[in-house]
């Protein structure tokens, strides 16, 4: 067996570079992992990343040894039941023989269980939603809040002690008394070599001498005048408040709660919503979520309520749209937030309803949304409610519309509603 030792020093991060490769490597296992756990989770419950499970069968690594070498000589056993040119067909019971995978024992006896492993928020949020992207982002930045931030913006002669620098104060003070004291330090220089000149020059010259003396004290007096620090040396640090742009969004989820939805409906429609919710936590920094449930009647509601309550009876749509409506003017307005709206449903509503909800996204919501996203959950043909956003698709680049059959095509909707749009 060949032994590899690493002695390279040990970084802060020194398995950054292993981690990515392993996740890269994996890519189709985690992914497949994540997809399962978003069932899992709360709408908003974004904080956190994820436990990774992935069967030991699909970890294996490779190993480096040591051949044999040399020339060996060997005698296989033949076979009485294949020629040159057969086909040998595949053993029953699935792969061939090897180590011990999931489910199997190992040598010791002992079972292999899965590999699980913790994986970051980012990580976890970037491998959800590889290659996708919102609709009409550009459009969306145009519309944004201003907030104010605090940065630091040089150095100002005025300020609290609090904000000294004092490094520039020192490097001010430094100038100065050099720009002060420089001729009068040179002109020292040169009276001490003249002193020195007339105390060796013969004969003495003690006048001389007295003069030169008096006028170095002079000049050295006046040098050790200059301070060394002067409130004209002293700078404070200086800050300003910059616009900051800080995006914001609001996220409607409109369901059908009516005795047609099921609870295995509902669980479709939690999905989509959740991938909805982390994808735009991605490109806004504040999220808000509003629930809106509707049978005859449209009602706000916390997201228990939203998925777990029951309700009997028929069901118009156009209440909750209104709904949708009233809060929007009352609490988001559109200049100042970017409205997306998810609305599930299994396809039902009174026939003499559906015009009037295309009528009312048309003229009202459609307007002052990025995006207005229609999914309907049913195996069964479409109604009345389906042919009339059929029309609202072909018209409006911000709304679109998908069938959802069964939990296996969740996410291949959300990737086709949200895919990235090639540029031409």
């Amino acid at each position: 067996m060949a032994h590899f030792i690493d002695r390279r020093l040990n970084g802060k991060n020194k398995s950054t570079v292993n981690r990515q490769r392993f996740l890269r490597r994996h890519k189709r296992q985690i992914k497949e992992s994540i997809a399962d756990a978003v069932n899992n989770r709360s709408i908003t419950d974004v904080e956190s990343g994820e436990d990774i499970s992935i069967p030991s069968r699909d970890i294996r690594e490779p190993t480096f040894h040591q051949g044999k070498g040399g020339q060996r000589d060997a005698v296989h056993p033949g076979n009485d039941q294949f020629s040159p040119g057969d086909r040998i067909a595949r053993p029953p019971g699935g792969e061939g023989g090897g180590g011990a995978g999931e489910g199997q024992a190992s040598p010791d006896g002992e079972g292999q269980d899965e590999f699980v492993f913790q994986i970051s928020k980012d990580e976890y949020l970037d491998l959800l939603f590889e290659d996708l992207e919102l609709p009409n982002l550009k459009k969306n930045q145009m519309n944004k809040m201003v907030e104010y931030k605090t940065h630091r913006a040089g150095y100002t002669s005025n300020g609290v002690p609090s904000n000294i620098a004092i490094v520039r104060s020192l490097q001010n003070s430094l100038a100065r008394r050099t720009a002060m004291s420089a001729g009068k330090r040179r002109e020292l220089a040169e009276l001490e070599e003249a002193l020195d000149r007339v105390r060796e020059a013969e004969p003495a010259q003690p006048l001389e001498v007295k003069r030169l003396e008096e006028e170095i004290t002079v000049l050295k007096r006046k040098i050790a005048a200059v301070p060394f620090i002067d409130t004209f040396d002293l700078r404070y640090k200086n800050y300003e408040k910059r616009p900051q742009p800080s995006s914001q969004a609001v996220m409607f989820c409109l369901m059908d709660v009516s005795g047609s939805m099921d609870q295995a409906t509902k669980d479709i429609a939690k999905r989509f919503y959740i991938l909805l919710y982390l994808f735009l936590t991605r490109t806004y920094k504040n999220v808000e979520v509003v629930f809106i449930r509707h049978h005859t009647q449209a009602k706000e509601v916390d997201e228990h309520e939203f998925f777990y309550s029951q309700e009997t009876g028929g069901t118009i749509v156009s209440s909750a749209l209104r709904l949708m409506d009233e809060i929007i003017k009352d609490r988001y307005d559109p200049t100042e937030w970017n409205v997306y709206a998810a609305q599930a449903s299994d396809g039902d509503n009174w026939a003499d309803d559906s015009p009037g909800c295309r009528e009312l996204l048309q003229n009202t919501l459609l307007p002052v949304s990025r995006y207005y996203a229609y999914i309907e959950i049913t195996r069964r043909a479409h109604q009345t409610l389906w042919r009339e956003y059929e029309a609202l698709a072909q018209s409006h680049d911000n709304f679109a519309m998908q069938n959802i059959r069964s939990a296996e095509e969740i996410f291949p909707v959300f990737r086709e509603l949200f895919k990235r749009q090639v540029e031409a």
